[in-house]
Parts: C-alpha cells; sequence; structure tokens
C-alpha cells in the first residue's frame, strides 16, 4: 500500500501531539530484495491466486501461517495476504499490519493444505 493511501494523521502539525514524547523514529535501511527473492515472490503470488480461486468458494477465508517469533497462529486473509506480499515485492519491506479479528481457525489452512488441494485438483482434471 503506498504511503499516500494511508489516512492522514489526525495529529499532523499538533503541537500537543502525545507522540513527540517517543521522539522521531528512527530510519531503519532495507535491503533490495535480490532476483531469486523477487521471482520467488512473483510464484507465490501466482499460486495464492490460484488458492484462492481453488478454496475461497468453498468456505476458506486464508491462511495461517505459524509464527517462529510469538509460537502464535497468524491468520491471513486473502487480500491482506496479497497486499503483504506485493508491498514486499516493491519495498522490500511489510509493514506492520492489523491481525484477523477473531478469526475461525476452521476457515483458514495453511499453504501447503494449498499447495496439496491445488496439485489434487490439476491431477482430477489430468486423469479425466
Amino acid at each position: 500500500m503506498p504511503h499516500d493511501a494511508l489516512p492522514p494523521d489526525p495529529f499532523a502539525g499538533d503541537p500537543e501531539d502525545p507522540a513527540r514524547e517517543m521522539g522521531e523514529p528512527e530510519e531503519q535501511s532495507y535491503q533490495p530484495i535480490g532476483d531469486a527473492e523477487r521471482a520467488e515472490l512473483i510464484g507465490d503470488l501466482s499460486d495464492l491466486a490460484v488458492y484462492q480461486a481453488l478454496l475461497e468458494p468453498r468456505g476458506i477465508r486464508g491462511i495461517v501461517v505459524d509464527c517462529g517469533d510469538c509460537e502464535e497462529p497468524h491468520y491471513h486473509d486473502w487480500e491482506l495476504l496479497r497486499s503483504s506480499l506485493e508491498q514486499l515485492l516493491t519495498d522490500g519491506r511489510m509493514r506492520p499490519h492489523e491481525p484477523a479479528y477473531d478469526p475461525d481457525p476452521a476457515c483458514y489452512v495453511s499453504w501447503e493444505y494449498c499447495r496439496g488441494f491445488a496439485d489434487g485438483v490439476t491431477a482430477n482434471e489430468n486423469a479425466r
């Protein structure tokens, strides 16, 4: 998501802005993604479109990822995951985002499940 698409800062120019006490944020430098990572991201975006087309009509809302940092599952709706991958592709990083609100774990599947489901559909179509 481009920065100008974000809502305006409600405290912009306000001398009483409570965030002023925190100081200026440190600029983080990000390494541009390499050709191999770019190709992998483009492949992931393509796969994601296929997975969504196959699974969304069956009531699947997105993908669940087990987070290695917090050891909790993270639920990503299709559009959120797509925008995160696109942002990583264009900016070389992902901005923080709001997690899914009260997700139903039964409506999310793993990336591996998606891949297996798509492979099964393809094998079934090729067998006809």
